[in-house]
């Protein structure tokens, strides 16, 4: 198997492309999806000043390198979230990642903030990993908004985005559906947030990682069994399999031509956001759903305790 552009000997294989890349060329096709996307769907403007969202998996550091590359002005925030034997394997590699290449790092400790993911999946009576993404959202907004950010930049990628819509889609979720897509602007206390990963699966930023000696945190969370959208993955994995570019062609549809057709309900959603009156970020209810777990999880505490 030969490089499509250059003749040399294949490392990587992409049949929804129709191509395969040496190593050099590889990482010009991975940097010229990551380029394209932002430009063609206005994701950053080069006087952004980006925050970005580490998890320390393959997405979330592929992208913070590429925007270095791109000559982005970013720095990465990471959520500890205190789960033993996972946050701190995370924390490191992010760490030694930033570190290694001169990037600036913020890092929340949920420990500190008094809900560290163990107490809440033990006293929350919700799914635990909505309850994490809820905490998370809520932190990777407040500090692009108190540290002055105009962006917001997390990992998701192209399997990441089409399991959620085919979510959102089967449910013909109104209010899901009219959030979908790789760039939301900053409205109504919600800081500017962009996907810039949105044309690359998995599997390409995986063979980017590799390739560029991106070290990155590859054990799954303890906490996520039986998500809902690990199945969803896998039908699509199938599907692409037998019919390549589907992925890519059923998101860059809706983009297309579903989206505009949602953009109302937007809009009108936006309305109904007021300041939380606990910690002023935004909300459709009087309090946010963070300060409300937090006042759960202290009343359950103060219970266990008495």
């Amino acid at each position: 198997m030969k490089c499509k552009v250059c003749k040399e000997p294949a490392v990587v294989c992409l049949p929804s492309h129709n191509a395969a890349f040496c190593p050099g060329c590889y990482e010009k096709f991975y940097m010229k999806q990551v380029r394209e996307g932002i430009r063609k769907r206005k994701l950053l403007n080069r006087d952004d000043k980006v925050l970005v969202a580490l998890s320390g998996g393959k997405d979330s550091l592929s992208l913070m390198y590429a925007l270095a590359e791109l000559d982005y002005d970013v720095t990465g925030l990471h959520i500890d979230l205190g789960i033993p034997n996972s946050s701190e394997k995370a924390r490191a590699v992010i760490e030694d990642f930033c570190s290694s290449r001169g990037f600036k790092l913020t890092v929340v400790e949920m420990e500190k903030e008094g809900m560290p993911m163990p107490l809440v999946k033990k006293h929350i009576r919700r799914p635990i990993c909505s309850v994490c993404g809820k905490v998370k959202r809520h932190y990777f907004n407040r500090v692009a908004l108190e540290q002055g950010f105009t962006a917001l930049a997390t990992g998701h990628n192209l399997d990441d985005e089409v399991a959620r819509l085919f979510a959102n889609t089967l449910r013909w979720d109104q209010a899901y559906l009219s959030d979908q897509g790789p760039v939301l602007p900053a409205e109504n206390g919600f800081a500017k947030k962009v996907k810039p990963l949105y044309r690359l699966s998995e599997y390409e930023n995986a063979n980017f990682a590799f390739l560029q000696g991106i070290p990155y945190h590859h054990l799954p969370c303890p906490y996520s069994g039986g998500a809902s959208f690990t199945a969803h993955k896998m039908l699509w994995r199938d599907l692409e399999f037998k019919s390549p570019g589907t992925k890519r062609s059923f998101y860059e549809g809706f983009l297309d031509r579903g989206a505009p057709a949602f953009a109302s309900f937007h809009e009108r959603k936006a309305e109904e956001v007021i300041a939380c009156t606990d910690c002023g970020c935004p909300t459709s209810a009087g309090v946010c759903g963070v300060c409300r777990i937090k006042v759960q999880l202290d009343r359950a505490l103060k219970d266990e305790g008495a």
